[in-house]
């Protein structure tokens, strides 16, 4: 089966057995929701043009992704009404949101198609440029003073393409234009049914963020939407930059980074684009809000805090709203569904000019995505690999504690200067920081009196189980290779162990003492500024041996859902 003259490479056959015993399914809301009803007409109105411009806002990502995105999707949509290999062909593409992706099992990508493959750039770069010659061409433009062309070539806004013998860099809303005008449409007519001003006033600033080659209007959108804490509705176009794997090898170059470090150009990975629709859910709402009230605590708790300036401070104005969204839908970013899916966010990123003039920062939770949950797998999991006296700590609901400290991490701890220094293992370090943030201050929130003891080691259990690895991960997956390291260093400081019958043993009593020594150790890292301090902390903890093989073709075994489908239903 051919589409655009690339032939299929995944057999129906095998399609099926993805979808009867591999595929995980996320149903968003629909009309019937009771969220949906309790609304008023005008934000039900509202709630539909958001999640058009959501869909429409796909195919930004989509030609960010590959090159060949659009087009093989056209073509399995066409040939999909008549052929049952397209129309399954098109669903896994639609998991992916792409054609080729990782599943999170298998060490390889998933390849839709023969002979169509990822590329290291995406398609923010030209596929045939290589590292060598994307620095190279790079050292040169400096040395020849085109120092602004160069800022835009490695700024996060911008697709870069050939030019003669040099790049030239084209910002998202011109080379866009035509897309992110109907999707400004849509905002339109959404904040002219939506009931809520401060929510209005933000789509506003959004469609201009979409129609102006103004960084400025970025920030501005960035900082009307951190700051909505009340609104009946939820719309987020997110811009994080994990998926560039050609921006960062920058870093490892010393000759350039030196040259761009003269010249004063900040070298920042390529934003993806995402979009995120839903509906507020105020019970869940709340419960976020009692842990914000111990962030400005928790900031004067963190390591060296006297060697950096954190975004909370106790003496300044908290700039963190949270919120807990039932999802209408997820597009673009969040739709890439390659061996996860979001659980929750905190933006702005540091990297982003709200954050870095003041702006505050916005936490939301995906209430459809932690719900989703399979109890008979768990139980038989729990079986497999965790003793017996841990199975009553085991709670789905205590994870979600753990994303909420989490979340609040990001907001603690050095700055985006402090980050981005340490170059491709910026997103690994940062993300392995939130983590052990959340875990280490858990203590905090039982002396506030927000949980319990019990509660406290619900969550210490539900996370270490969590840590038990389906696949060896690799380092485009900064989750995981962060939970690889966390589980590496509880076994090695004795916080967990495996009994004779290979079961998950945990000494709650040593959990604080090794959670603060790797807390204190991850922000010396990020104070270093050093790629190379954290590439040793990486190498020296994603240790995958037997036990952690065994861990892994165990729970293999049980079976796993590592694809995801995400349906729409409004």
């Amino acid at each position: 089966m051919q589409i655009n003259g690339y032939e299929i490479a995944i057999s129906e056959e095998k399609l099926d057995d993805i979808f009867a015993n591999q595929l995980q399914v996320f149903d968003m809301i629909d009309e019937n929701f009771a969220g949906y009803k309790e609304l008023a007409e005008g934000d039900k109105k509202a709630l539909k043009h958001l999640v058009i411009a959501a869909k429409m806002m796909n195919d930004a990502a989509l030609e960010q992704d590959h090159p060949l995105n659009l087009s093989l999707k056209k073509g399995l949509e066409e040939v999909a009404k008549t052929n049952s290999h397209a129309a399954k062909a098109l669903r896994l593409f639609n998991s992916l949101n792409g054609v080729a992706g990782l599943n999170g099992i298998d060490p390889d990508p998933i390849e839709i198609f023969k002979g169509v493959h990822g590329y290291k750039g995406r398609n923010f770069y030209p596929t045939d440029l290589s590292v060598e010659e994307f620095h190279s061409i790079i050292i040169k433009m400096l040395e020849e003073g085109k120092i602004e062309d160069v800022r835009k070539i490695v700024s996060a806004r911008t697709m870069v393409r050939r030019k003669e013998n040099e790049l030239m860099a084209i910002d998202y809303t011109e080379y866009f234009a035509p897309l992110f005008s109907k999707v400004a449409n849509e905002l339109e007519l959404a904040a002219h049914y939506s009931t809520n001003h401060a929510f209005n006033d933000y789509l506003g600033w959004q469609v201009q963020a979409l129609l102006q080659t103004n960084e400025d209007m970025d920030q501005l959108a960035d900082k009307h939407w951190a700051v909505l804490q009340d609104t009946p509705l939820e719309f987020t176009l997110s811009r994080e930059n994990y998926e560039d794997e050609m921006t960062p090898t920058i870093f490892d170059n010393s000759k350039l980074s030196d040259m761009l470090n003269q010249f004063g150009i900040e070298v920042t990975p390529k934003d993806m684009l995402g979009v995120r629709v839903g509906i507020i859910n105020k019970a869940g709402t709340q419960l976020l809000l009692s842990f914000k009230e111990q962030m400005k605590n928790l900031a004067q708790l963190m390591p060296f805090a006297d060697r950096y300036k954190q975004n909370i401070t106790s003496d300044n104005e908290l700039k963190q709203t949270m919120v807990d969204v039932d999802l209408a839908a997820l597009q673009g970013d969040y739709a890439q569904c390659r061996g996860g899916i979001t659980t929750a966010q905190n933006l702005p990123n540091n990297d982003k000019l709200a954050v870095k003039l003041g702006g505050g920062r916005r936490n939301v939770y995906h209430r459809q995505v932690r719900m989703t949950v399979d109890p008979e797998r768990t139980r038989r999991m729990l079986n497999a690999l965790v003793t017996q006296e841990l199975h009553p700590y085991y709670n789905p609901e205590a994870e979600h504690i753990f994303v909420i400290g989490h979340e609040n991490g990001h907001s603690l701890g050095p700055n985006s200067s402090y980050q981005n220094a340490l170059g491709i293992y910026n997103h690994i370090i940062e993300e392995n920081k939130a983590d052990v943030i959340s875990i280490t201050f858990m203590p905090e929130y039982v002396k506030a009196g927000i949980i319990s003891e019990h509660t406290l080691k619900e969550i210490y259990t539900t996370w270490i189980v969590r840590l038990l690895l389906k696949a060896k991960p690799q380092l485009i997956q900064p989750h995981r290779i962060g939970d690889l390291i966390h589980f590496n260093f509880l076994l090695e400081h004795q916080a967990i162990r495996f009994n004779s019958e290979q079961k998950l043993e945990i000494n709650f009593a040593k959990m604080n003492e090794v959670m603060h020594k790797i807390l204190r150790e991850t922000i010396e890292i990020q104070l270093s500024k050093s790629p190379q301090r954290a590439k040793e902390f990486i190498d020296r903890w994603c240790k995958w041996d037997e036990l952690t093989e065994y861990i892994a073709s165990t729970l293999q075994k049980l079976g796993i859902k590592p694809y995801k489908e995400i349906r729409i239903n409004l």
